[in-house]
């Protein structure tokens, strides 16, 4: 498509978007672009570049980070580690409540980052920081919360107590969906806990990471104990390489896909390190014939359109049961023209910025054109637009044979399927190898009950399409993934118990 006739098949607000040109403040606040190791700016030999999907612009040259530095920085982490797992959780909390502080008060120019770096619009990336905040604030609170027990011991000579202790130097790998929220979920319980971490972000969004680390310095953090590696996508296999195979580091922490996740369990098998694995998701949202439909329309656009369909939550396919199909269809489709707005994210009115590279467009544009040549129906959308947009597009007609029903979409697609009964919705919705996260909506009390527990899935929203916040447990069943983040729980992944059996007393 030429430019010319781009421009006149987009809403006015792309049209702005496509003529104007952006670009981040090179003096902005929290911009940093050197590696952080043992509580240093440090430079690599070469440079990366960081684009701004929405233009294809370069925002800055970042620091390549290779696998002499991730050693470095293992190093680094071990030797603060055995100062600060000796800091009481009290002082713990302190300094995390300081580095939360210290995000809320910079929260615009650490949005801006988001938006530049990851092409989400900026009211979404205000979100995030706001999350992202609210785990340092919750696991500053969960530092003081870790007990141990004192067991009933069967013998009146000896004394039986489970002590819990930091596992050591965590490795955090995040991805650049979510460049802030995904790291504050994992370090923040790795620090409560009294571990020390080592941070490889994504290649596409490392200033979000260079950012914290710069607040974290500020909050007063020792050195060592926060560290970043920024590296290119040529230099990720290397530093992943130590990262899971250093026998200083003890636990693995990796957001990101199920085929990734077992290349590095895989690796980290050989030193037996604990490993948090938050990994692809594919989740069903149903719509039963007793939902409230206002209701269900609300929560499928929350939680497919949000960040452009690029969340592992998102809702991915859609099963509507045949008494509301064509009215929610009808519904959904209205919705969507009148909230939707394509356009670069610094713009206010901007909903749908762009997915992260041309890559990613490529593969949504495959799944449309796959489900069109089985039968498939366009309602909304359906094209792939310059660069990395894709339009917002909801496919009616659509069936388990089709692509966009056996793969994660990560784009803004809503495929609906039509079903008949509840058996049938609960058997299509399982029939995935992965289970994050599930949705549905229904206003039968019994069936609320059935539906919830029969799906295999981690996270279920009844009646809600967003579901994450520090205090609820995020993780998955089957492939995707091991352990839980947030929550009470959350701080456990850091954590040993160690038996203490004290024998020898006078009864």
């Amino acid at each position: 498509m030429t430019a010319q006739a781009l421009l006149r098949t987009l809403p006015p607000i792309m049209m702005q978007s496509v003529r104007r040109t952006y670009s981040l403040d090179v003096a902005a606040p929290l911009l940093r672009t050197q590696g952080y190791i043992n509580g240093r700016w440090t430079s690599a030999a070469s440079l990366f570049p960081v684009l701004d999907p929405a233009t294809g612009q370069e925002i800055a040259q970042v620091s390549d980070c290779g696998p002499g530095e991730a050693k470095r920085a293992v190093d680094a982490a071990y030797e603060a580690f055995q100062s600060w797992k000796q800091f009481t959780a009290k002082e713990r909390s302190v300094l995390l409540r300081k580095w939360y502080e210290l995000m809320t008060q910079h929260k615009e120019d650490l949005a801006k980052l988001i938006t530049f770096e990851s092409g989400k619009p900026l009211a979404e990336a205000l979100g995030e920081i706001g999350y992202s905040a609210s785990f340092l604030e919750w696991f500053s609170e969960e530092a003081r919360r870790v007990y141990g027990d004192v067991v009933p011991s069967p013998f009146k000579d000896r004394k039986m107590l489970l002590l819990k202790q930091p596992v050591g130097v965590a490795a955090v790998i995040t991805p650049w969906n979510f460049p802030s929220a995904m790291i504050t979920r994992k370090v923040a319980a790795a620090l409560a806990a009294g571990c020390t971490v080592v941070i490889k972000p994504a290649e596409d969004t490392p200033l979000s990471a260079l950012a914290l680390a710069e607040l974290a310095e500020q909050a007063g953090i020792p050195a060592g104990v926060v560290n970043v590696v920024p590296c290119s996508r040529e230099n990720t296999p290397a530093v992943g390489q130590v990262l899971c195979t250093d026998p200083l580091v003890g636990k693995i922490s990796f957001t990101g896909s199920t085929a990734t996740g077992k290349v590095l369990l895989k690796m980290a098998a050989d030193t037996v390190k604990k490993a948090s694995m938050e990994l692809g998701g594919h989740a069903p949202f149903i719509v039963f014939d007793s939902a409230d439909l206002d209701l269900a329309v609300k929560g499928a656009m929350a939680s497919k359109f949000r960040n452009s369909g690029q969340t592992c939550v998102c809702s991915n396919r859609f099963l509507v049961q045949s008494g509301v199909h064509d009215q929610f269809l009808q519904k959904v489709g209205e919705a969507m023209d009148r909230e939707l707005r394509i356009g670069h994210g610094i713009e206010p009115t901007t909903t749908q910025g762009p997915l992260i590279n041309p890559r990613a467009a490529e593969k949504v544009a495959h799944q449309i054109s796959d489900a069109v040549s089985l039968g498939a129906k366009v309602l909304r959308g359906g094209s792939r637009l310059d660069g990395s947009y894709v339009e917002p597009t909801l496919l009616a007609d659509v069936n388990t044979s089709m692509l966009c029903t056996r793969e994660e979409t990560f784009g803004p697609v809503m495929p609906v399927i039509r079903f008949d009964t509840e058996a049938e919705a609960v058997a299509i919705a399982n029939a995935s190898n992965v289970g994050l996260a599930g949705y549905f909506f229904s206003q039968d009390v019994s069936q609320i009950w059935r539906v919830a527990e029969a799906l295999e899935v981690g996270m279920v929203g009844v009646n809600e399409g967003l579901l994450s916040c520090p205090e609820g447990a995020f993780g998955g069943y089957k492939q995707s993934g091991l352990g839980r983040e947030g929550s009470k729980y959350g701080i456990e992944e850091y954590l040993e118990v160690k038996y203490m059996c004290f024998g020898g007393l006078v009864p």
